[in-house]
């Protein structure tokens, strides 16, 4: 029986794909036009703040209460700062400085940004309590390990980004924390003994009025052992909706991801996520194209038809994502976008204020603050080896990252160093060129000069734990600088942990380098 035009419509109203290129193809303005619920903006959209303008006003051109999303957290995983990496530090350095002024402050001045630039819901915090300091996709973008600390600052920053009229999204529900399985690849199992730490964030955002919130494609045996909290009744209606009295948006995690769409496909995912409770489905992260959206919308409409989906529950959701796209209009963030704090200068073409130190777009900036102060040092040589007056060598230690941090985004100390000790040198090396020739060749060019090694969570990576190794035995006054989550301190005469890679925790370590900071 082919699905009606009524059952295609409300289908299309809860659905949010992603789509290819800086303007909206005709496909995406058409199915706007009929009723399509939602977009989801990724860094491949985005060249900067004038062109997002123009790409969500022509969004808005076909449906007025579209939801425009997008994946901002600051930090590591940034898209409308992804040519230059972003301005503000992540969750875990404004954790470390614990102080819930500043994270409201930076948030409510990205809501500005955000609005500014026509989007409606932004798809942070990350609510995750990174208590497995292996875990291979939340890390630095967790504010902490204490769900005491995360809480407090994931209500600091729903508050903040929700006051300009952007409605926030807390994830991953009920918690991507514990987990040492990215579920861009598996299903990561969340352990029984730590799922009332995980929650904790989630009901304190929820009391803050959090707009909406984001599932997790995560198996939580407590509360269901089949099925990943995305697909789970008990988990999003009777967990989320009814234990902990959720009523906004209850929106998934990228449906294409292999944790729910490689045992149900992404259309046969999507139905039942709407089912078990879920409002609005994200999908398009890597499947960008006209078919995934109609594949995704035919299944959920013929789910309706098999019986499998009440129309109700479809309905109800349809409704969900109604409401909130009239509050955001209503908020001003999708009209007339707010003023800008004094924090937040006049954008360049690459999202950072233009009126910073050296015309790099970092200075009297609230996040360049907030890294500063985030910013730990561990001397451990008995003679002073900071602050550096000579140029150093420069050698960054790049693993492969998370699907959420796009491999194109900037980060390192190298380039800082370079603009405050000019004739700095800066070697960049993967898993497969750190080798022991490749090491000593570099230790060779670095006779006489001061040495810099920056790592990425080095325990994570034995092939970063072993080069560093290396290289201090060689030179045991290497200054190392942890940019990832630094489980140990006593490596290097120096160490310096930024807890982050932004430009901004870059810049706060080169100060710290220098003598600066």
């Amino acid at each position: 029986m082919p699905n009606s035009a009524h059952l295609l419509r409300l289908a299309d109203a809860v659905l949010m794909p992603g789509f290819e290129g800086t303007t909206p193809p005709d496909w995406l303005r058409r199915r706007l036009g009929e009723g399509l619920g939602g977009v989801v903006l990724f860094s491949r959209n985005i060249t900067g703040p004038g062109q997002v303008s123009a790409l969500t006003a022509a969004l808005r051109a076909e449906n007025p209460a579209v939801l425009v999303g997008v994946d901002e957290e600051s930090g590591e995983v940034t898209r409308l700062e992804v040519s230059t990496g972003s301005s503000r530090p992540g969750g875990y350095a404004l954790g470390v400085v614990d102080d819930v002024d500043l994270t409201e402050t930076l948030a409510r001045d990205l809501g500005a940004q955000l609005a500014a630039a026509g989007i409606t819901i932004d798809f942070a915090p990350s609510a995750d309590v990174n208590s497995n300091p292996d875990n291979p996709v939340i890390g630095l973008r967790s504010f902490g390990a204490d769900p005491a600390l995360v809480a407090r600052h994931a209500r600091a920053f729903v508050r903040g980004i929700q006051s300009a009229g952007v409605a926030a999204c807390a994830k991953h529900f009920p918690g991507h924390g514990d987990t040492s399985v990215d579920s861009h690849h598996g299903v990561p199992v969340v352990a029984a003994d730590g799922i009332e730490d995980a929650l904790r964030p989630f009901r304190e955002v929820i009391d803050e009025g959090v707009k909406a919130v984001m599932t997790g494609h995560l198996l939580v045996p407590s509360f269901d052992g089949v099925l990943p909290a995305t697909l789970s009744p008990k988990i999003l209606t009777g967990l989320l909706r009814e234990e902990l009295g959720f009523d906004g948006l209850i929106v998934t995690d990228g449906i294409e991801m292999a944790a729910v769409a490689g045992t149900y496909g992404i259309g046969g995912a999507a139905a039942r996520a709407i089912a078990a409770g879920a409002d609005a489905i994200c999908v398009g992260g890597e499947h960008a194209d006209e078919a995934t959206a109609v594949e995704v919308r035919d299944a959920v409409a013929a789910a309706v038809t098999a019986g499998v989906l009440p129309e109700e529950r479809l309905a109800d959701a349809a409704r969900r994502v109604r409401e909130l796209g009239a509050w955001t209009a209503s908020s001003g963030s999708a009209t007339t976008p707010p003023s800008l704090s004094p924090d937040v200068h006049a954008l360049d073409g690459h999202g950072l204020d233009a009126h910073g130190l050296d015309g790099h777009g970092l200075g009297g900036h609230a996040g360049l603050a907030a890294a500063r102060r985030a910013v730990r040092v561990t001397r451990r040589a008995a003679e002073p080896v900071l602050p550096l007056t000579a140029a150093p060598v420069v050698i960054e230690l790049a693993p492969e990252m998370n699907l959420a941090i796009d491999r194109n985004t900037p980060w390192g100390v190298g380039e800082p160093l370079s603009r405050l000790l000019p004739g700095t040198t800066v070697t960049r090396l993967t898993a497969a060129l750190a080798t022991g020739p490749a090491l000593e060749e570099l230790l060779r060019g670095a006779a006489g000069q001061p040495l810099v090694v920056a790592v990425r969570d080095a325990h994570r990576h034995p092939w970063q734990t072993q080069a560093l190794r290396h290289l201090l035995s060689a030179r045991p006054d290497t200054v190392v600088v942890e940019m990832g989550l630094p489980l140990r301190a006593d490596v290097g005469a120096v160490h310096i942990a930024t807890y982050g890679s932004a430009p901004v925790c870059g810049q706060a370590a080169a100060e710290v380098i220098t003598g600066r900071l």
